[in-house]
């Protein structure tokens, strides 16, 4: 397999009419399954990079490098917009993703911060809530200029508490999500922000509302907990209506991996409830 930084574009999509999904692993599913609500009938690709999972320890450079190949990779096989179902690859590569394709619709995954700003601010102004908002992320992503950047743009007047989530995508990639270790492990997490008393937590990666369960158990029940995966797929949705030459759409799902096939097949049909799901395995 090759490693090189810098992919050749790639081919023009013979197939139109198809929306490329790619996360890390198994938590864009949380997306893929929002952007079939949202868009019934709509033919998605998703591919899951499970053999390079997780990305939240990776550098930068490696997850721009992945992200562009995963990217060149979905157009190659017909996808005319691509949804980034995953907050530690949006932060670190979709301006690079952007400039290699300016007139390829794509659309990120951010952590809400403005949204959840809003929330808390409406509890504090019903009584509920004290303006202070928690978010639950990758090290990449707390790390990164861009989840820094929304939150100076969008939390003035609010605290906002970065609690940073080592081993948690393992876990839940793992299949883990209602062991003693998860729990012992989102209690951890969880303590720091319970001490700083917030209002509202927002989950800032696509893994964790598979777990969301456990986690508001672990947060109380007095904090409100949000994701943002509606608002992902409402502007996948808003971008594929605005598609030059309406394209056809098709009942299909089409599910990869780059890592055990067998395996996320089975996390896809037993975890989402889709039983006639199937998935092949890939190098990308």
């Amino acid at each position: 397999m090759s490693t090189s930084s810098n992919p050749s574009p790639a081919p023009e999509a013979t197939t139109p009419g198809v929306i490329g999904v790619f996360d890390s692993g198994v938590g864009g599913l949380t997306v893929l399954r929002a952007l079939q609500t949202q868009m019934p009938g709509t033919a998605l690709h998703y591919v899951a990079d499970t053999a390079h999972a997780p990305y939240g320890p990776r550098s930068a450079d490696y997850i721009t490098e992945r992200s562009l190949r995963l990217a060149a990779y979905l157009q190659d096989q017909g996808a005319s917009l691509l949804v980034v179902a995953c907050n530690t690859a949006t932060a670190h590569a979709i301006a690079a993703l952007r400039q290699r394709w300016p007139d390829l619709p794509i659309v990120g995954t951010e952590p809400g911060i403005k949204p959840a700003v809003a929330a808390s601010l409406a509890r504090v102004n019903g009584s509920a809530g004290r303006g202070r908002i928690g978010v639950l992320a990758t090290v990449a992503t707390i790390a990164s200029a861009r989840y820094q950047d929304l939150v100076s743009r969008h939390a003035e007047g609010i605290e906002v508490f970065s609690q940073p989530c080592p081993g948690l995508v393992d876990l839940i990639e793992r299949g883990q999500l209602d062991t003693p270790e998860l729990h012992a492990l989102l209690e951890r997490l969880c303590q720091p922000l319970r001490d700083a008393r917030v209002d509202t937590v927002l989950m800032g990666c696509t893994h964790y509302p598979l777990v969301q369960g456990p986690l508001q158990q672990a947060l109380g029940p007095a904090v409100q907990l949000l994701n943002i995966e509606t608002a992902v797929a409402q502007r996948a949705a808003a971008l594929w209506s605005e598609q030059a030459k309406p394209l056809p759409t098709a009942h299909s799902l089409r599910l990869e991996t780059t890592g055990d096939a067998a395996q996320f097949q089975r996390f896809v049909q037993q975890v989402l409830g889709w039983s006639s799901a199937q998935a092949a395995g890939i190098q990308v």
